[in-house]
C-alpha cells in the first residue's frame, strides 16, 4: 500500500501507511501521521465522503497536524486504494451500509486505539459523517467529539426528487440491477474540469487540484455510485430519520453544512443538530458541499468553529 502525490499535491511527509482487513476479509487502505507540533493534543480521525480518497485531504492533514493533532485516516470500500467488490472498478458500490460499519470498527480496532495517541476526534465530510454517526450510536468509537461536514442525512431538493431517487434505486435493486451505475454527470464537472456552476466547492484552484488528482491518479478515483449504492444510502439515511436515532447518540457533535449545498440537504442537517442530545449547528454562507475544500474565507470559518468546539485546537 501507499500513497501518491502530484505536483500540485505532494504527499505530506512522515506518512505511515499500510492495509487492514475487515471482518469480511476486505483489504482497506490506512495512512496515519504524528503533528507538526512540539505539543501533542490527541488524534482526529479524518473520514471521507462517497467517491473520494485520501490524497484529497493532503491539505486538510496539513491543516490538522499544524493544531498538533496525529491524524489517522482509510478508504472505504470500492474507493482510494481500498479493496473495491465489482470487476468494473470505476463503479462506487456497496450493498449496503453495514459493510462501512465493519470499515470503521477495523480500522479502530487495528489502527486507532493500538497506534495513536488519545483523546480522539472524529472529523467526516458527507458519507464519512452519516458512518461516524452510525458507529456511535452503536457504541462502537471512543470518539470524545465530533465534527461532521455536510453529513449525509437526506439528499438536497433536485429533480428527479429525492422520494423519485430512492424508488428508483429500490426498483433497480429489486430487479437485480444494483451493480448498474447511474449518470456519470455527477462526475463530469470533475472529470472536464468544467468549474463553473460546479456544486463541490467556489474555489478554482482547489478544484483543478482535485481534478487533476481525479486525471492523474486513476487507480484512487472511481466514477458514479450504482443504484445498488444508492439504495443502501436511502435506507441508511431513513434508519437515521427515525426518532430514536439521533436522541440515543451522547458524543458533543458539531454539525456544518454550506448554505449553497446542492448535494445533501441543508434542512435535513439542521433537524440533526437539533435532535442530538449534544449537537451544534454552524451553517457556513456562499459555501458549497466540500467545506474543506473550499475558497479561503469559508474555509477560515470552518477552522474557527472547529478550533472553538475541539479541546486544544487552535
Amino acid at each position: 500500500m501507499e500513497l501518491y502525490g502530484i505536483e500540485t499535491n505532494p504527499v505530506p511527509e512522515g506518512a505511515v501507511v499500510g492495509e487492514v482487513t475487515a471482518s469480511d476479509g476486505v483489504r482497506l487502505r490506512f495512512a496515519r501521521w504524528q503533528p507538526t507540533t512540539r505539543r501533542s493534543v490527541g488524534t482526529v480521525c479524518l473520514f471521507q465522503g462517497r467517491a473520494e480518497c485520501i490524497e484529497r485531504y493532503f491539505e486538510v492533514i496539513g491543516d490538522l497536524r499544524g493544531r498538533g493533532f496525529a491524524v489517522a485516516t482509510v478508504d472505504w470500500r470500492g474507493q482510494g486504494g481500498s479493496g473495491r467488490p465489482l470487476r468494473n472498478r470505476s463503479k462506487g458500490h456497496v450493498d449496503s451500509f453495514d459493510e462501512y460499519d465493519r470499515d470503521m470498527d477495523a480500522f479502530m480496532q487495528q489502527v486507532v486505539l493500538p497506534d495513536c495517541p488519545p483523546p480522539y476526534f472524529a472529523l467526516a465530510h458527507s458519507t464519512g459523517g452519516l458512518v461516524c454517526l452510525r458507529s456511535a450510536r452503536a457504541g462502537h468509537t471512543r470518539f470524545t467529539r465530533m465534527v461532521l461536514a455536510a453529513p449525509l442525512m437526506g439528499l438536497a431538493r433536485k429533480r428527479p426528487s429525492p422520494a423519485m431517487i430512492q424508488a428508483g434505486a429500490a426498483l433497480m435493486t429489486a430487479f437485480g440491477l444494483g451493480e448498474l451505475d447511474l449518470s456519470r454527470a455527477h462526475n463530469h464537472a470533475i472529470a472536464e474540469n468544467v468549474f463553473e456552476d460546479n456544486p463541490f466547492t467556489g474555489d478554482p484552484e482547489r478544484f483543478a487540484r482535485n481534478a487533476a488528482i481525479y486525471k492523474q491518479l486513476p487507480q484512487v478515483s472511481i466514477g458514479s455510485p450504482t443504484f445498488g449504492w444508492l439504495h443502501a444510502a436511502c435506507r441508511a439515511m431513513a434508519e437515521a430519520t427515525e426518532p430514536d436515532f439521533a436522541p440515543s447518540i451522547g458524543i458533543p457533535t458539531l454539525v456544518m453544512i454550506g448554505m449553497m449545498d446542492r448535494v445533501v440537504s441543508v434542512g435535513a442537517a439542521e433537524m440533526l443538530a437539533e435532535e442530538l442530545r449534544a449537537g451544534a449547528l454552524v451553517i457556513l454562507p456562499g459555501a458549497r458541499h466540500e467545506l474543506m475544500m473550499e475558497r479561503d474565507a469559508v474555509r477560515e470559518q470552518f477552522w474557527a468553529a472547529f478550533d472553538a468546539f475541539v479541546p486544544g485546537s487552535g
